[in-house]
Order: C-alpha cells, then sequence, then structure tokens
C-alpha cells in the first residue's frame, strides 16, 4: 500500500492549490487529510449544506476537519430547486453532484485554485455511481481511485493517520432513505432525520429509517442489532411517532450495505 500511498500524494502535489469534496465521509476525510499533509494550507475542502444532510454529520464533519487542521467552508446548494432532483429519479445523485461541482467550479474560477478533487475510491463502481458522470463532466479528479486505493485500503490509512471516522459506517444522505419516484421535500428529509435522531438515542449504530408513502417508516438495522430492535419495538415505535411517522414496519431481513 505504501507505493499507492506516495502515488496519491504525487497526484495531489501535481495540482495544487486544490479543492476537495468533504463529506465527512471515510473517503473524503481521508483524501482531504492526504492533501492536507502533502500541500499545508493550499487545499480547502468544500462541504455542500443542504436538507439533506443532517445537522448532526455536518457537525461532525467541521469538528473532524477542525482537528486535521484543514480548512473547510460551508458551501449551501440548491439542488430542492431543481425538479430533476426533487422528482427521485433513479439518477437523483448525478444532480446533486452536478449542482455541488458546478458550484465549486465557479469558486475554484474566483479563488484561484488549479483543481477540485472528491473521494471516490477504486472500489467504486463508476456505472452504478451518477455521481461518477458529473465529476467527468467538470473534470474532477478522483485521486484516491487513481491511486489504486480500495476501501480497504482507505480505511487502512485512515487509522494509520489516525482518523476519528476510519471504521465509520458508510451514511449516505438522506434523500437516500426516499423510494425513487417520490418526491424529495424539506419535509420528508426533516422527518426522516427525525427518525433517525431517535433510533440514534436509542443506541443503534447501523441502521436506516426508510420512508414509505403516507409517512411511514421501514426500520432497518444491522444483523447484529436485530436483537436489540425486537426488544425495543414498543420504544422504537413510539420514538418514531413522536418524530412524526404515522406507522412503522421492520425489516426483518436486516440493514444490507449496498453493492
Amino acid at each position: 500500500m505504501r507505493s499507492k500511498v506516495r502515488k496519491l500524494e504525487r497526484l495531489i502535489r501535481m495540482h495544487s492549490p486544490m479543492l476537495v469534496a468533504y463529506s465527512g465521509g471515510v473517503d473524503s476525510t481521508c483524501l482531504l487529510a492526504v492533501a492536507r499533509r502533502t500541500l499545508g494550507h493550499f487545499v480547502l475542502g468544500v462541504i455542500a449544506d443542504s436538507p439533506s444532510l443532517p445537522r448532526r454529520a455536518l457537525e461532525d464533519a467541521l469538528a473532524v476537519a477542525n482537528s486535521l487542521d484543514a480548512k473547510v467552508e460551508v458551501l449551501a446548494t440548491r439542488e430542492l430547486e431543481r425538479p430533476e432532483y426533487f422528482s427521485n429519479p433513479l439518477n437523483r445523485c448525478y444532480y446533486c453532484k452536478a449542482e455541488l461541482f458546478a458550484r465549486m467550479n465557479l469558486l475554484a474560477r474566483e479563488r484561484g485554485f488549479s483543481a477540485i478533487a472528491y473521494g471516490e475510491n477504486a472500489d467504486d463502481p463508476a456505472h452504478l455511481r451518477p455521481g461518477s458522470r458529473a465529476a467527468a463532466e467538470f473534470a474532477v479528479l478522483a485521486p484516491l481511485k487513481d491511486a489504486g486505493l480500495t476501501k480497504a485500503e482507505v480505511r487502512a490509512l485512515s487509522r494509520a493517520y489516525g482518523l476519528p471516522n476510519a471504521d465509520a459506517p458508510a451514511q449516505p444522505c438522506l434523500a437516500s432513505r426516499i423510494p425513487y419516484g417520490t418526491f424529495v421535500t424539506r419535509e420528508v428529509l426533516g422527518l426522516i432525520e427525525r427518525g433517525e435522531k431517535a433510533m440514534r438515542a436509542l443506541w443503534f449504530r447501523v441502521f436506516r429509517v426508510r420512508y414509505l408513502s403516507g409517512s411511514g417508516a421501514r426500520v432497518e438495522v444491522a444483523p447484529g442489532e436485530m436483537p436489540l430492535l425486537f426488544e425495543m419495538r414498543g420504544r422504537i415505535s413510539q420514538a418514531l411517532a413522536e418524530a412524526g411517522f404515522l406507522f412503522m414496519e421492520v425489516d426483518a431481513r436486516g440493514y444490507r450495505s449496498p453493492k
């Protein structure tokens, strides 16, 4: 892996000063950390702030960046104003990333940044990642992928650097909990955020609260947490009702990471 890390550093060094699309997830945090070590303060992280980003996730991401002594700016995005996005098609993520990269592109030109990079890794299948299409359209670099670093290697490198989220589970945006074809609205996103906050307060770690038509919730938790779910089903139902859901279903198969 050492040779891959050296290649990653070379790729980053070739494109200074750099903007990094930062979400607080494992991949983008690792990329920002390596860029900070390689370029010093000639790197700026940009985090997209939209209703699909939980407030806790934003706070945690900013705290992690602060621990890296990395500069990060919060950029408000307006994908919800785009009919192509809120209609929630299969390629919804494309419109989200296109909104972010378009705004980062303007920022790069205004501030004199040479390149924009994001945290795609070598395991991410481009044909299943609509955001990859947006990245290609805006010439956004994927240094982790180009260096050949897999997800497992990104986590290993993150542990070596002592990054606090090295082993954190994946946490895609709140819109991913809404079935395709169901409109993405501030109200539904807020409902999901409150529901997942309630689940977290009950000590669940890996889970999803999926939105169902009619303001229902389908709860998925990791297989290892299923006994706790069935033990606390009554409390979960009450907590989700207080969050605003009208009914609750449990996925007996448990949460399964996307392929």
